[in-house]
C-alpha cells in the first residue's frame, strides 16, 4: 500500500475512506484542539469514527493529544488502522474499538468518562448522534460535526428536512449557510433538552462538506430570537430573518409585495468564536500554514454578520452592469457605516448588515464603490 502524507501524520488508507478535500476541517479542528491543550494542560480525545486513523493521528502528533480514543464501525480495516496508530500504541497513548458511535458514547456517559473532543465524522447528516455525542463530551468541551447531506440542507429534499432537522429548508443563494445553521441550531435544541447549551467555535463548508465545532456548555443558550427563521424573496432577492413571535403577522416583502419564502428553525447567531478564531490565526502563523491564516481571517469578518450573504453575480446582474469588485464594494459599504465583509461560503459573496437594496444603488454608483475606508 502506498503511503500518504497530511500534517506531521503518515498514514496508508487500504480499504478505509479517506476524502484528501477534507483536510481543512482537519486542519481546523488540529489548531483548535491544540489550543485546548495549551488553556487546560491535557487533552482527551474520542474519535469515534476514526476511518482511516488520520484524525487520530494528527490529534496525537500535532495538537499534542494526552489519551486518544479511536473508534471505527467497520472491523474489516482493523488492520490499517492498528498500523496507521502504531505511534500511539508505542507511547501507550490510544485505545482501539470497533463499534456503532451511539454504543461508545453511551459507554462513555454510563462511566462518567468524558472527553475534551468528541469528532464525530459522519456520513448523511449527524442527527443521529447530535443528543448521544453531547453525553460523552466533559462540560466546556469541544463535539465536532460532520454533515455530507448537502440536498438536504440546501432546500432540494423538504420533506427530508422535515424528518432529519425537524425544519423545512428552502432553495436560495445563501442555502450552505443554511446547512451549517441547521446542525448548529438542531445540537442547540438537543443540548437544551439537558439543560445545556451550546457555542460555535467555528463553521466551515469545505467542497461539499459540512463542519461545525461546538463548545459544550452549562447554561442553555437557545432563545426565540438566536433560534428561529429565515425569509427569502424569490423576486427582489432580499432576506429578513423571522423569530417564533413574528409568526401570524408576517407581512409580505416591503420591495414587491412577494410572500417571503421561509426556511427553519435554524441558528440565527455567530457562526464562529472571533477570539477563539484570533488565537487559531495566531497559531497557524507560528506554524506556517498561510493557507489557513487567509481562511481564518475571512472567518473572523463574518462571524457576526447576517445569517446570510449576497452574491456579486446577483447584484451585478440587478444593477444591469458587471460583476462588482468585491473588496472595493466592501470598503464602500463600509464607508457608509454598514458592517460588511468577506465569507468563507463563497468568494464571490458579500455578508452585510446593509439591504440588497443599498448594495445593487452603491453598485451603480461606481464613484461610491470605489470610496476609501475613512
Amino acid at each position: 500500500m502506498s503511503q500518504h502524507r497530511e500534517g506531521k501524520a503518515r498514514f496508508e488508507i487500504g480499504e478505509a475512506f479517506y476524502r484528501q478535500t477534507s483536510q481543512v476541517g482537519r486542519d481546523l479542528a488540529v489548531l483548535a484542539a491544540r489550543l485546548e491543550k495549551s488553556d487546560r494542560g491535557s487533552l482527551r480525545v474520542l474519535d469515534s469514527m476514526a476511518g482511516c486513523g488520520v484524525r487520530s493521528l494528527r490529534y496525537y502528533l500535532e495538537a499534542e493529544a494526552d489519551w486518544i480514543w479511536a473508534n471505527e464501525g467497520n472491523p474489516d480495516i482493523k488492520a490499517v488502522l492498528r498500523h496507521n496508530l502504531k505511534p500511539l500504541f508505542d507511547a501507550g497513548r490510544v485505545q482501539l474499538t470497533h463499534s456503532d458511535a451511539n454504543r461508545v458514547f453511551f459507554d462513555c456517559y454510563a462511566r462518567r468518562d468524558y472527553y475534551d473532543l468528541v469528532d464525530v465524522d459522519s456520513f448523511g447528516a449527524p442527527v443521529p448522534f447530535l443528543n448521544t455525542s453531547l453525553w460523552a463530551t466533559r462540560l466546556g468541551g469541544f463535539v465536532y460535526l460532520t454533515s455530507t447531506d448537502g440536498r438536504t440542507a440546501t432546500g432540494h429534499a423538504g420533506d427530508q428536512s422535515l424528518r432529519v432537522y425537524a425544519a423545512r429548508t428552502r432553495a436560495h443563494p445563501s442555502a450552505h449557510e443554511q446547512g451549517l445553521r441547521l446542525i448548529i441550531g438542531a445540537a442547540q435544541q438537543q443540548a437544551a433538552t439537558k439543560g445545556l447549551g451550546v457555542e460555535p467555535v467555528f463553521s466551515l463548508f469545505s467542497g461539499s462538506v459540512y463542519r461545525v465545532m461546538l463548545r459544550l456548555v452549562k447554561r442553555q443558550r437557545l432563545n426565540s430570537q438566536n433560534y428561529g427563521f429565515l425569509g427569502y424573496c424569490h423576486s427582489c432577492g432580499e432576506y429578513r430573518t423571522l423569530s417564533w413571535n413574528d409568526f401570524g403577522r408576517v407581512s409580505p416583502c416591503p420591495q414587491d409585495g412577494t410572500p417571503w419564502v421561509v426556511s427553519g428553525p435554524m441558528w440565527l447567531g455567530a457562526l464562529h468564536d472571533t477570539a477563539y478564531l484570533k488565537r487559531m490565526r495566531s497559531l497557524a502563523e507560528s506554524w506556517g500554514w498561510t493557507k489557513r491564516v487567509k481562511l481564518l481571517e475571512i472567518m473572523e469578518e463574518e462571524a457576526e454578520l447576517p445569517p446570510y450573504f449576497y452574491k456579486l453575480g446577483i447584484l451585478g446582474k440587478r444593477s444591469n452592469g458587471d460583476i462588482p469588485p468585491r473588496d472595493k464594494l466592501i470598503r464602500g459599504l463600509r464607508h457608509f457605516g454598514y458592517r460588511t465583509g468577506r465569507t468563507h461560503l463563497d468568494s464571490q459573496a458579500i455578508k452585510t448588515e446593509a439591504s440588497l437594496e443599498t448594495c445593487v444603488s452603491l453598485v451603480i454608483d461606481r464613484s461610491s464603490v470605489g470610496t476609501s475606508e475613512t
